[in-house]
């Protein structure tokens, strides 16, 4: 009896392995970005890209900050919760309006956002951008292709470029 993943990939063309190795080496890239960032800062990309919001946005709101780096306000909270423990991020009563609670980056928090890397999607985005505008579009369309050839359209997904979970 033939083994089914066996007659799969019997059966896989050389423009298939391809484009299956093409999407491995960007899952590949991601993680190990990611992971190098978790050995430089102790930080998971979520962690980082709210410690920068608040960083850009001195006395920003939870919901300020959920809404700048595209995750809920509950998330958001469980991250702050986090780095307040390790002592990055300190919430302060508005002196204007006590029911309001800011966001400011202790001195800690400072130092960690100027040793820290590059965000990955970062420097995607400076290279994307610098593509023609009918490439980018290409480029979007192709993949969003790929995301409906792997079931994958109606997944729920940041814009950032992050492997494992949220802590």
């Amino acid at each position: 009896m033939v083994n089914s993943s066996t007659t799969c990939v019997a059966k896989m063309t050389e423009r298939q392995s391809e484009v299956l190795r093409a999407l491995r080496r960007i899952i590949r890239a991601t993680d190990l970005h990611s992971k190098r960032q978790g050995r430089k800062t102790g930080l998971t990309t979520p962690q980082l890209l709210v410690l920068q919001a608040i960083h850009q946005q001195p006395d920003a709101s939870v919901n300020w900050v959920a809404t700048k780096v595209n995750l809920s306000q509950a998330t958001v909270s469980n991250i702050l919760d986090r780095l307040q423990a390790r002592d990055l991020v300190q919430r302060i009563r508005s002196n204007l309006d006590k029911r309001r609670l800011c966001l400011q980056l202790t001195a800690k928090g400072e130092e960690c956002i100027q040793h820290a890397p590059q965000p990955f999607q970062q420097a995607f985005s400076q290279r994307f951008d610098a593509l023609p505008e009918w490439e980018q579009y290409q480029i979007l369309a192709s993949l969003n292709k790929v995301a409906s050839m792997m079931d994958a359209e109606d997944l729920d997904a940041s814009p950032y470029l992050d492997i494992g979970p949220i802590n």
